[in-house]
């Protein structure tokens, strides 16, 4: 299977599905899979740059407005996590992972996922010591303080992410693994991000929750972004333990390491996105203990009994399927001819994916705000008339590929 690996989105869809065409044309190459490592900007209309933490005079529409439309259809399969830079009103929608458009598929905050016979997880946000055992408490719209804190990795999601078992290939991250210089030529990096040395001294540069996790699922492949630039480690987990390749890469600009090509063994295909069982399970187990206020989470207790949940959750996918739900608009999208004020728009909808999502794994809707009630999901259906549909109108032995604004060059 080959996998394009983008480092920070920002948006330029358009560049980066332009740079995968000619990587294909020019190589005779097929690639099967995008994956972005986060600030993917999947902002639709005007309002939703009311919830991009960006200083005003980078907000810009970019191009993923086409492809949440249908003007645009992504010609390759994209799976992507959240950022620092996220429409994250949009995001919250789409807490437990969905299509934030055809054929591109958010992860979640936290999630795993399978792509053919390759197991996908990643975490959304980037860590912040003050904000991580906080609940999820904020909501649209944001304040000047939580249109920053929403994006923060928050311990419930990591907790989640530290029961699973089974094997995963790759993992996605925003920012880098804390430590993760010591397994790289570090001394190389910090001669052009000078501002970096004292920060890897220091044993500061990198997410401790991003380290807890890739010391305890010891995935194949790590991907991360943030930095902007690009780095490469190999981490040995214990001696003769299995090793994982982590890879950073930069954001799409002219002359940047963006964006990289990744030969993984696999079965062959077709390929598609599919939900995984034992995320399935861990989801709905935990799901009771969700922390939605700016209290600490109180999960640590949680008894698992994973056997008797993932049997129920195989019997509901042998009965439905592992295919995700359907995309659905939400919103008005953008129109370049007739822009308008984000003010014009009114409400934040419940999406009908997550709505959907839930009701298959039996479980209440509680993503509106921290006061509501937790609706039984019987009620879901009845509540189903205030959804807003819009429907649109008209390293090992690898061979990488390195590419540099468009143009690669082969990389052993």
């Amino acid at each position: 299977m080959k996998i394009a690996v983008e480092g920070c989105m920002h948006g330029d869809l358009d560049k980066v599905y332009e740079t995968i065409k000619y990587i294909e044309n020019t190589r005779n190459i097929k690639i099967d899979l995008l994956l972005c490592c986060g600030d993917f900007q999947a902002v639709r209309n005007e309002k939703d740059m009311a919830s991009l933490s960006v200083p005003p005079k980078y907000r810009e529409m970019k191009s993923f407005w086409k492809y949440y439309s249908g003007q645009e259809v992504a010609p390759v399969p994209t799976i992507f996590i959240g950022g620092n830079h996220e429409a994250s009103n949009y995001l919250w929608e789409l807490y437990y992972g969905g299509w934030a458009a055809p054929n591109i598929y958010f992860l979640g905050f936290a999630g795993v996922v399978k792509f053919g016979n390759i197991r996908i997880s990643g975490l959304s946000g980037i860590y912040n010591a003050r904000n991580y055992h906080l609940g999820h408490h904020e909501r649209p719209p944001y304040n000047d303080s939580t249109i920053r804190s929403v994006y923060h990795v928050r311990e419930y999601d990591v907790h989640k992410l530290m029961q699973v078992e089974e094997p995963i290939d790759i993992f996605l991250s925003h920012d880098w693994p804390l430590g993760i210089t010591d397994y790289g030529n570090w001394s190389e990096l910090v001669r052009y991000k000078k501002h970096f040395k004292d920060e890897i001294q220091q044993g500061t540069l990198g997410s401790k929750a991003a380290a807890q996790l890739l010391e305890n699922l010891k995935p194949s492949y790590w991907f991360s972004a943030h930095l902007h630039c690009k780095f490469t480690a190999l981490v040995q987990h214990e001696e003769g333990g299995p090793v994982t390749k982590f890879l950073a890469l930069d954001k799409c600009l002219p002359g940047r390491k963006f964006l990289q090509i990744v030969d993984i063994e696999s079965d062959p295909g077709p390929y598609e996105v599919q939900y995984d069982e034992e995320w399935l399970a861990i989801t709905r187990k935990f799901n009771s203990v969700f922390p939605l206020t700016i209290n600490r989470g109180n999960f640590g207790n949680t008894q698992l009994d994973m056997q008797d949940c993932r049997q129920w959750v195989r019997s509901r996918l042998e009965e439905r399927g592992a295919k995700p739900c359907e995309f659905a608009q939400t919103v008005p999208t953008y129109n370049p001819s007739h822009p308008v004020s984000n003010t014009t728009f009114s409400g934040y909808p419940r999406n009908p994916q997550t709505v959907s999502f839930l009701e298959f794994l039996d479980l209440p809707y509680i993503l509106d705000n921290a006061s509501e009630s937790r609706d039984s999901p019987a009620s879901l259906t009845k509540r189903g008339k205030n959804f807003l549909l819009f429907v649109p109108v008209g390293l090992g032995a690898l061979t990488l590929y390195v590419v540099f604004c468009g143009f690669p060059y082969l990389s052993l």
